[in-house]
């Protein structure tokens, strides 16, 4: 096992570096980049490079050089980092050596970590518009996203364990059909759109059936006496402001997973352990939570490790728009149409090594659970 997580670390070095060097490639060729959004900004025009991605190619080629001071436009390739070789951004995108005192020996110099840059060293830089760093941003907008993610994840988890064991259990009954048409109701239902019904009927607006649904955000903060709150009344109200975005973003969670149960289950009640375990006199109950459940649940149980570490970045622009929550779909959405590289580039590279080492993981899992799966006997 440990030569076979030795080579898949090793092998998420050139998977990172071939996901950002295609990003990087694409952004080179994107129209709209950051000159023409700053030119278009000092000028006046800040609705030319629209949501459209950067607005028109016309718009765009219409902003020429020679109507700004050269001076000025020089100044701002340089703050852009665009007045280098593209072979150079290139490979500051990864790693670079920038000497801060050269007056220093090189041995301090070259292993002094604040003369490196790049991502490889963790060092996503600053954001074009911002005026913060990348992490600092990703940080920022964490707690949303996290708190979104970390709820939806362990009730998804919870509610399609317990409901596909209970289907399983009375499968063809009445209750398994009505629960899958439930279910699957909910899976063919998007987020943003359960998001709009409830904004409609239950949120602030006039027309609404009953004002359930709070304005905007997670929490009440700027509403007179907030301050004086006490802890329980914050944590309802939080509660209070949850209770929709989580909804839209559990709503389709339910079908794979709850089937998934089910029918591993029902397959593992036909295996012979199941009718040898009947045959000895042990109960409904102990067959099921001691022996079927320890097999049933391999797949879901080894999915874990990648669903928890994604679970703290999940986002989701549109529901995010629609309740008005600062969440990390909305800054990534921002990103790509204000063309802010950084927080383009750096957000996928984390998003994409978290993917990797939850894979990694995942593997690990299926061993550790089932000791029949064996990293050995497949290489060999």
């Amino acid at each position: 096992m440990i030569t076979y997580i030795i080579r898949r670390l090793l092998l998420m070095f050139p998977t990172l570096i071939g996901i950002l060097t295609i990003t990087f490639v694409i952004i080179q060729f994107v129209p709209g980049g950051p000159i023409d959004q700053m030119k278009s900004l000092l000028r006046g025009h800040s609705g030319v490079l629209g949501e459209a991605g950067g607005g028109s190619q016309a718009a765009a080629q219409g902003l020429k050089a020679q109507e700004m001071d050269p001076k000025y436009l020089e100044q701002l390739k340089k703050i852009y980092h665009l007045d280098r070789p593209l072979w150079e951004r290139y490979l500051r995108t990864f790693i670079w050596y920038t000497p801060k005192n050269p007056e220093q020996p090189f041995t301090q110099r070259f292993f002094n970590r604040d003369n490196w840059e790049g991502f490889l060293m963790f060092k996503f830089g600053s954001s074009f518009y911002r005026n913060k760093s990348v992490l600092e941003l990703i940080i920022e907008k964490l707690p949303v996203s996290a708190s979104l993610g970390v709820i939806s994840f362990f009730m998804t988890y919870t509610i399609c364990i317990i409901l596909g064991i209970a289907k399983a259990v009375k499968s063809g009954t009445r209750f398994d059909t009505g629960t899958s048409v439930v279910v699957l109701l909910g899976y063919s239902t998007p987020g943003f759109v359960l998001g709009l019904l409830l904004i409609v009927f239950f949120g602030p607006g006039d027309r609404a059936i009953a004002h359930l649904i709070p304005i905007a955000g997670l929490t009440s903060v700027g509403t007179p006496g907030y301050d004086e709150w006490t802890l329980w009344h914050r944590f309802t109200d939080y509660l209070h402001h949850l209770v929709a975005p989580l909804t839209c973003y559990i709503i389709g969670g339910f079908a794979t997973l709850t089937m998934l149960t089910k029918n591993a289950i029902i397959e593992e009640m036909r295996k012979q352990y199941v009718l040898t375990a009947k045959a000895k006199g042990l109960t409904q109950n102990t067959i099921l939570y001691k022996h079927i459940l320890k097999n049933a649940l391999i797949p879901l149980v080894t999915g874990f490790p990648i669903a928890f570490l994604t679970m703290f970045f999940s986002g989701s622009l549109l529901i995010e728009q629609i309740f008005t929550l600062d969440g990390l779909g909305l800054l990534s959405y921002q990103a790509v149409i204000q063309r802010d590289y950084p927080i383009v580039l750096g957000s996928l590279f984390i998003f994409a090594l978290l993917y990797l080492v939850g894979q990694l993981l995942t593997d690990i899992s299926y061993v550790i659970i089932d000791r029949r799966i064996s990293f050995e006997e497949s290489q060999g």
